[in-house]
Order: C-alpha cells, then structure tokens, then sequence
C-alpha cells in the first residue's frame, strides 16, 4: 500500500505587489490555517516518510509548519524547483519516481496542478483544492511506478474553512 497526501500552500500576502510571485510569504490568514491543518493531521495520525514541497516562499513555509505539528523534522524537507507551476503531467511524472522505501509521502506546492494530480489519482472529483487544503489518497499496491498509473482511494479531503465548522 502507499499513500499520498496532496497539500496546497496556505494562503499568501498579496501586499507587497513588488514582489516576485515565487517570494510571496504567507498572509495572517496563511499563518493560522497551516499550524491547524498541521494539528489535525497529527490527530489523525498522518505522519509522512517524506515530504516533498515547492521552494516558493509561501509552499516552503505552509511544509515546515505541518512539518514541527506532525513530527518530522523540518530539515528532511525536499525541495523541488519543479513542483513550482508545474503541470498535472510533471506531477504525476514525479509520483512515478518518488523512492520506494517512502510508502506516505506529502506534496505540498500549488494549483492548479495539484487539483488536477488529486482528481487524476483519486476517486473524487475536486473543484478545487483551497488553500492549506489537504487529499490523501490511498493505492492498492507497493509500488510508486503503479500507483501512478492507477486510481487510488480518495480517503481524505479536509481544508480550514471545514474544519472550522
């Protein structure tokens, strides 16, 4: 079995418009809704062997917040300049190669890539993954390589505002 959880950045600043897209840092918003989606992933008991993110400002930030709530070392964090813009294709392409002693591996970087790698791998269909929102998906086999070619289980879709209800 291996289990992916998608995550998308927490909500960034727009405040500085001088900025470069790829250096926007998180906006309060952002600063509270990761720690809890961090929080609610422990609960749960989501712990990851490997985390992957964007080195954009606001992905790389939203990772090492989840990362102290749920217990992995923020310093494991691997940083992948392609999941910044990338499209559902390079993002699948990067699930076929993730190491094979990583059965739970977190992805944490942007839409609208991630929204449509969740609905290519899972079983529900998303409109769109929010900010700080989290898919798992569970695959019925113990090899990345085949569980990128497959459906896998859509088992989580949780994002702030619900849990907030």
């Amino acid at each position: 079995m291996r289990e992916l959880f998608i995550m998308r950045h927490a909500k960034s600043s727009w405040d500085d418009p001088s900025l470069a897209d790829f250096d926007r840092p998180l906006n309060q918003r952002g600063k509270s809704d990761a720690p809890l989606m961090g929080k609610h992933l422990a609960k749960i008991g989501v712990k990851p062997d490997l985390i992957i993110a964007s080195p954009a400002k606001r992905a790389k930030k939203t990772a090492k917040i989840v990362a102290e709530e749920i217990g992995y070392n923020p310093e494991k964090i691997l940083y992948r300049e392609t999941i910044y813009e990338a499209s559902p294709q390079s993002l699948l392409y990067m699930v076929c190669q993730l190491p094979k002693d990583a059965k739970r591996v977190m992805i944490v970087g942007h839409n609208p890539g991630l929204t449509q790698l969740a609905n290519i791998l899972g079983d529900i269909m998303i409109d769109n993954l929010p900010t700080a929102g989290i898919v798992g998906i569970v695959f019925d086999t113990s090899k990345w390589e085949e569980a990128c070619r497959m459906k896998g289980q859509t088992v989580l879709f949780d994002y702030p505002k619900k849990l907030k209800q």
